[in-house]
């Protein structure tokens, strides 16, 4: 578990969004007609909403025939992800080119039941949407056994649910490389992956993205979201910190070069952090002797505080803080959005690893100083 600044947009934040009111039609566009049918349903209204930066705009209401009939027609600029709703929870998210769709759906089930004609993208959509669903409810199958298993002393039975939640966790990933033309791939890539763990995955696509899809603005939200993970991505020269000891002094980041260095964020009111402490603390006494060393940068806000954790949990190593909390300037720099988080330099300064904790930190370093 980790203590998260801010929830990073997902697919399914994405399907319940709020709204903003807005019928206006893209300048230059090319004209898409949609006609659908609403079985068990004679009477009512269909909403259009068009996806914007982080919320659904609303662009057209639609009267439901007596045979469940309906029709939108609208300009794009664009393939552009819409959604289309009878409420706030029974809709369908599609993809709106030029050209015709036809979608036929029960009305009590819009998104169940959808069957979409003339619509590539939205065919794939509706694809990735159930792969999400289905490797979440996976994931959450193989962690509560790992704890079941963890609980009951057989580690060697956890260990082999790692390799497969790996596997799992792939499945999203590789249906994404295998649509790079595709706006859906693109926009999976911005909202599903993490930048921070799997940053050389997202960079891959989003080069493939700017070939196959310069101009999409699904290509330039991906572009959006990694430009701040770019300067610390595991191979890159470490960006240097400068903070203030609990003595008053400053104390540099690149002072530390000719060693292997763990940047460690924290806080004293994290519990992750001051649950994980005693491990980092092992790791230190092992390997300081052998060329290893902390650098603790505290996302506190309280210096007694801060000073009171490192003396109740014994952390010897370097520590710094600007106390400004979330704000913390290093954090901004190096995008930590959740604590405990750690950067593994190389003895020249370069990130060799990130989020490494407990078994894994003690076997990155067992590989490094051993």
């Amino acid at each position: 578990m980790s203590l998260k600044k801010y929830v990073p947009l997902v697919l399914a934040v994405l399907l319940v969004g709020g709204c903003q009111s807005n019928k206006s039609a893209s300048e230059g566009a090319d004209s898409y007609v949609l006609e659908g049918k609403l079985n068990n349903a004679s009477s009512g209204q269909v909403y259009l909403f068009e996806l914007g930066d982080q919320q659904f705009i609303a662009r057209d209401t639609a009267e439901v025939g007596e045979d469940g009939s309906f029709k939108f027609s609208g300009e794009v600029s664009e393939p552009t992800l819409y959604r289309i709703t009878v409420d706030q929870q029974n809709g369908l998210m599609l993809v709106l080119n030029k050209g015709q769709v036809n979608i036929e759906a029960d009305a009590k089930d819009i998104n169940g039941t959808a069957k979409i004609q003339g619509s590539e993208d939205s065919e794939l959509f509706q694809q990735l949407n159930k792969l999400v669903n289905e490797t979440q409810l996976k994931q959450q199958e193989l962690a509560q056994q790992y704890t079941q298993y963890i609980d009951a002393g057989k580690t060697d039975s956890a260990e082999a649910l790692k390799d497969q939640y790996q596997v799992v966790q792939k499945q999203v990933k590789n249906f994404l490389a295998q649509h790079p033309g595709s706006v859906v791939s693109a926009f999976g890539t911005a909202t599903l992956v993490d930048p921070v763990n799997d940053f050389a995955f997202a960079d891959s696509m989003a080069t493939l993205y700017n070939d196959k899809l310069p101009n999409s603005k699904y290509t330039a939200m991906v572009n959006d979201r990694l430009k701040d993970y770019r300067n610390t991505a595991i191979g890159q020269q470490a960006p240097d910190i400068s903070l203030t000891t609990p003595e008053g002094e400053t104390k540099n980041l690149s002072s530390l070069r000719g060693k292997y260095v763990l940047v460690d964020f924290w806080a004293s009111w994290c519990g992750p952090c001051r649950k994980e402490n005693p491990n980092v603390v092992k790791m230190y006494d092992k390997y300081k002797d052998k060329g290893f060393e902390i650098y603790g940068v505290s996302l506190d806000q309280s210096k007694d505080r801060w000073v009171k954790a490192i003396a109740d949990d014994n952390l010897k190593w370097v520590h710094v803080s600007d106390l400004k909390g979330w704000e913390n300037s290093a954090a901004l720099k190096y995008n930590v959005t959740a604590i405990p988080q750690t950067v593994l330099l190389d003895k020249e300064g370069k990130i060799i690893a990130k989020g490494l904790r407990g078994e894994d930190l003690e076997a990155k370093l067992a590989s490094l100083l051993d």
